[in-house]
C-alpha cells in the first residue's frame, strides 16, 4: 500500500460559460420579479386620504387616481338598486362640497344609512366617484337599548349635522 500524498491535478479556473450565464439569468429574472411585486404593493399602498373638499384641491386628491374620500352620506340619498348602492357624500367641513358616488355593492354595516360618516375607496371620473369599497365610520358614544328606542326615525348624525337641503 503506497501512503505517499498525490499529486493534485491543476484544475480549470473558468467554470462553463453557460452555467454562469444562466445563473445570473436566473438572478435577474428573481430580481425583476421581486421588483414589480413591491412596486404594486407601494402603488396599491397609495390610496391617498382626502375630505370631499379637497378633492382636486390638494396635491394626492387629484380625479385621475386611487383616492379614500371621507364624508357624510347625504340625507335621502341613499339607494340600493340590483345590488348597486347609489349615494351622495357630503363635505364634513363646509357641508357643501359633495359628489355623487356609486358602489358596486352592498355595504356590509348595519350602521350604513342617511348621516353617517362614510370613507369610500375608488376613484372619480366625470364628476362621479366610483368607489370599491365602503367603510362606515362611527362614533364611540354608548347607547343602551332603551335610549335607541327612544330616538325618532331621523339620526341623531342628521340633527347634527344640519345638512343643507337643494
Amino acid at each position: 500500500m503506497d501512503l505517499k500524498p498525490r499529486a493534485l491535478e491543476p484544475l480549470d479556473p473558468t467554470p462553463p460559460r453557460r452555467r454562469r450565464w444562466g445563473a445570473i439569468l436566473a438572478l435577474v429574472l428573481v430580481l425583476a420579479a421581486g421588483g414589480v411585486i413591491v412596486a404594486k404593493f407601494l402603488t396599491d399602498a397609495l390610496d391617498y386620504y382626502c375630505n370631499v373638499e379637497d378633492v382636486g384641491h390638494k396635491s394626492g386628491c387629484e380625479a385621475d387616481r386611487p383616492i379614500r374620500i371621507q364624508g357624510f352620506v347625504k340625507e335621502g340619498t341613499k339607494k340600493i338598486v340590483d345590488g348597486i348602492t347609489t349615494f351622495t357624500i357630503v363635505s364634513t367641513e363646509n357641508h357643501r362640497d359633495s359628489y355623487p358616488v356609486e358602489y358596486d355593492g352592498v355595504p356590509a354595516s348595519e350602521i350604513f344609512q342617511d348621516c353617517v360618516r362614510v370613507v369610500v375607496h375608488g376613484q372619480l371620473r366625470d364628476g362621479r366617484f366610483f368607489g370599491d369599497n365602503v367603510d362606515v365610520k362611527h362614533d364611540t358614544k354608548y347607547q343602551s337599548a332603551d335610549q335607541a328606542e327612544q330616538k325618532s326615525e331621523r339620526s341623531a348624525a342628521c340633527l347634527q349635522l344640519q345638512l343643507p337641503q337643494p
